[in-house]
């Protein structure tokens, strides 16, 4: 959940909707909408993920 986190903590500072950050972070608009309902990522999608928080912060 940690990334979940990670990811909340970003849309609201950069003030971005969940859809956009889903969509650009990793071609799935409905992304941040499924891991707030438990969605656990594969591996790869995490570092995906976290690559692109850190290119963007």
């Amino acid at each position: 959940m940690h990334l979940l986190r990670d990811v909340e903590n970003y849309l609201r500072n950069s003030n971005i909707a969940a859809a956009r950050f889903g969509r650009d972070a990793t071609g799935d608009p409905r992304f941040v909408f499924d891991l707030r309902r438990g969605r656990e990522p594969r591996p790869a999608t995490e570092r995906r993920v976290r690559s692109y928080l850190e290119t963007v912060q």
